[in-house]
């Protein structure tokens, strides 16, 4: 029994999705580009206020508004204090010591951080360092001048990116 079967094979529905895929974004690159830049910064006008300096020199009482840019600079706002007990600290020894991470673990406890370990750190550290992720930086400073740790540094893989990393090289001083 002989069948001729005759006929066009159809590619798999992953690759006809990639083409389209393929497809739709080089109409959307081609139709995106070219707009020119559409981003401004927008600065916010600040109230001007009278300087003591602009009424000391009026004996009438009436300021006149200053055209010096640093009058009428606006101060930043100071950032919030860092609550240590909000923030999570892991502490590793990296040194023969043993027990180092524990002792300095409840050190920084006692400061008022909140440790959730303390271990063992295996790899290669040049110094003790807070390590941290980009937004606790300041917290990590603070960290640091808690224990008299004078190393910080952004944190790095595998370390987690959720809290302060302190790696232990030696006793702290």
């Amino acid at each position: 029994m002989r069948r001729d079967q005759r006929g066009a094979v159809l590619p798999s529905p992953v690759v006809v999705l990639s083409i389209i895929a393929v497809v739709m974004a080089a109409v959307v690159f081609v139709a995106t580009r070219g707009g020119g830049e559409t981003e401004r910064e927008i600065t916010p006008a600040a109230r001007s206020e009278a300087s003591p300096s602009a009424t000391a020199g009026d004996p009438s009482g009436s300021a006149t508004p200053s055209t010096d840019p640093s009058a009428s600079a606006t101060t930043t706002p100071e950032p919030p204090p860092i609550r240590r007990s909000k923030i999570y600290v892991e502490v590793y020894n990296n040194s023969s010591i043993t027990g180092l991470a524990s002792r300095v673990a409840t050190t920084a406890g006692d400061a008022g951080w909140n440790v959730v370990g303390a271990d063992n750190w295996y790899g290669t550290i040049p110094a003790t360092t807070v390590y941290y992720p980009p937004r606790l930086q300041r917290a990590a400073r603070v960290l640091a001048t808690d224990l008299g740790i004078r190393r910080t540094a952004p944190a790095v893989d595998p370390m987690r990116m959720d809290r302060l990393t302190l790696i232990l090289t030696g006793e702290l001083r």
